[in-house]
C-alpha cells in the first residue's frame, strides 16, 4: 500500500486518533504517580494534591471544551487537533520546570486547556470515516487511550523516575538541575511530537460523509437551535450526562489515589507500583473496551435495543462491588487484584456510551453534544473525584493511612447513583432509536 493510500484510510486515521488519546492520556494522568515526591518537594497536603490533579486541569479544560466543541462543528478538525497537541506538550514539559505549587498549578492548566480540544475533534472525525454499523468497533478501540495511556503513565512515569533517581544528571544541560520528578515530565511531553507527525499525515474526511442520504456538507445549525434540540430531548441526555458523569468518577479516581494507597500502606516504591498496576490497568481497561461491543451484540441478539446504555447499568454494578471489596482490603496483591478487575469494569461501557450519543445525535451537534458530555464527565472526574478523596482523607478521617477507606466509599455512592441514572435514560433511547431526531 503507498502512502497516500494508507493516509487516505479510516484505519490509518483510528490509529493515529488512538495513539494521540493515549499520550494526551499519559501527559494528563503522570502526575498520579508522583505525589509523594512533589508533596515533600513543595510540602502540601493531600487536598493540594488533589487540586493539582483535578481542578488545575478541569476548570481549563471546562472552560475550553464548549469552545472546541462549538469550533470543531464549524471548522477544519485535523488542524485544531495539531494545535492542541502542540500546545499541551510544551504545557507538559513546563511542569517540569516549575518551583512551586502556583507556577505547577498553571502549567497543568495550560494542559487541560488544550486537550479539551482532542475528544471533539476525534470524535466528529471518527463519525464521518465510520458508518453506523463499524461505528461501535472504531470507538472502542478510540477509547482504549484512557487505558492505554493511564497504563504507560504509570508505567513509563515508574521506570524514567526510578532511572532519573539513580543517574548522574548533574552535568546534562536543561534537565541536569531539576528532581527526578521534574524530568519525568520533560521526557514524557516529548511523546507529543509522534502525535503531530501521525495526524498531520492522515486526510480529514468530509462531513456527513457515511450519513446514509447525505451527500454534500450541511450549514451548521446555530448554537440556539442545537440547545433547543437537546432540551427537548432531555429525556435521554440529562440522565445520559449525569449517568456517564457519575460513572466516571471510579475511572479518574483509581488511577489517582490507588499508587498512593500502596505506597502508604504497604511500603511499595513509586516504581514497583507504576510497573504492576500500570500493567494491570493497560491490560484491563483495553480488554473492558474492546469487550464493550460484543457484550453489545448479545444483549442486541437477546432482545435489546438500548443494549449500548443498557450495559452502563450492568458495569455500574459490577462497579460498586469492586469497591466494597477494596473497603475490605487485606494485602497489597488484594488492592492490585481489585485495580485489575475494576479496570476492566468501568471500562466497558465507555464506548458503547459514545457510540449512543453520536448515533442519536445529528452530525451537525455531534461536535456540541460530545463537548457538553466532556465538561459533565471531567467536571466529575477529574475536578470532583480526586478532591473528594482527598476531603475525606484530610478532614473527616485526619488520617493519610486511610485514602483507601476515602477512595472505596466515593466510588461505591457515585457507582450507585450512575447506575440510576443510566437505568432512567433506557426508555428515552429506545425512543430516540425507533424515532430518530430529524432536522431541516
Amino acid at each position: 500500500m503507498s502512502f497516500s493510500a494508507l493516509r487516505r484510510s479510516p484505519w490509518f486515521a483510528l490509529a493515529a486518533l488512538t495513539i494521540t488519546f493515549s499520550v494526551g492520556f499519559v501527559d494528563r494522568q503522570i502526575l498520579n504517580l508522583l505525589v509523594q515526591p512533589i508533596k515533600a518537594d513543595f510540602g502540601l497536603s493531600d487536598l493540594e494534591i488533589s487540586l493539582l490533579q483535578g481542578a488545575a486541569f478541569s476548570i481549563a479544560y471546562l472552560i475550553m471544551s464548549p469552545v472546541f466543541g462549538r469550533w470543531v462543528d464549524v471548522s477544519g478538525r485535523r488542524r485544531i487537533l495539531l494545535g492542541c497537541i502542540a500546545v499541551w506538550s510544551v504545557f507538559t514539559a513546563a511542569c517540569g520546570f516549575t518551583r512551586s505549587f502556583g507556577a505547577l498549578f498553571a502549567a497543568r492548566s495550560g494542559v487541560g486547556a488544550a486537550e479539551a480540544g482532542l475528544t471533539p475533534s476525534s470524535w466528529s472525525l471518527l463519525s464521518d470515516l465510520f458508518d453506523e454499523k463499524r461505528l461501535a468497533r472504531a470507538l472502542s478501540i478510540y477509547n482504549m487511550g484512557p487505558y492505554i495511556g493511564s497504563g504507560l503513565a504509570l508505567l513509563l512515569g515508574g521506570v524514567v523516575i526510578e532511572w532519573a533517581t539513580r543517574a548522574d544528571l548533574s552535568a546534562v544541560p536543561v534537565i541536569g538541575a531539576l528532581a527526578p520528578w521534574q524530568i519525568t515530565f520533560v521526557i514524557v511531553s516529548t511523546l507529543g511530537l509522534v502525535c503531530i507527525a501521525m495526524v498531520a499525515a492522515m486526510r480529514e474526511p468530509p462531513r456527513g460523509a457515511v450519513d446514509p442520504g447525505q451527500t454534500d456538507s450541511p450549514p451548521p445549525l446555530t448554537l440556539g437551535e442545537a440547545l433547543s434540540i437537546l432540551w427537548a430531548h432531555r429525556g435521554f441526555y440529562g440522565y445520559f450526562y449525569i449517568g456517564m458523569a457519575l460513572a466516571i468518577i471510579p475511572i479518574y479516581a483509581f488511577p489517582a489515589w490507588l499508587p498512593t494507597v500502596a505506597i502508604r500502606q504497604y511500603g511499595v516504591s513509586i516504581g514497583q507500583v507504576g510497573m504492576t498496576y500500570g500493567l494491570l490497568t493497560l491490560v484491563g481497561g483495553s480488554l473492558g473496551v474492546l469487550t464493550g461491543p460484543t457484550l453489545g451484540r448479545w444483549l442486541a441478539r437477546a432482545g435489546y435495543p438500548d443494549a449500548n446504555m443498557r450495559l452502563g447499568v450492568i458495569s455500574a454494578l459490577a462497579v460498586f462491588a469492586c469497591c466494597a471489596a477494596l473497603l475490605m482490603r487485606s494485602g497489597y496483591e488484594m488492592v492490585l487484584a481489585i485495580g485489575g478487575i475494576i479496570s476492566f469494569c468501568y471500562s466497558i461501557p465507555t464506548a458503547m456510551a459514545a457510540t449512543a450519543l453520536q448515533v442519536v445525535t445529528p452530525n451537525r451537534m455531534r461536535g456540541l453534544a460530545s463537548s457538553l458530555y466532556i465538561v459533565l464527565v471531567t467536571l466529575m472526574g477529574l475536578g470532583i473525584a480526586p478532591v473528594t478523596v482527598a476531603f475525606l482523607t484530610d478532614k473527616v478521617f485526619r488520617d493519610e493511612l486511610r485514602v483507601g477507606d476515602s477512595l472505596g466509599i466515593v466510588c461505591a455512592i457515585s457507582a450507585l447513583l450512575s447506575c440510576g441514572a443510566l437505568w432512567l435514560s433506557l426508555k428515552a433511547y429506545r425512543r430516540l432509536i425507533l424515532d430518530p431526531i430529524r432536522l431541516a
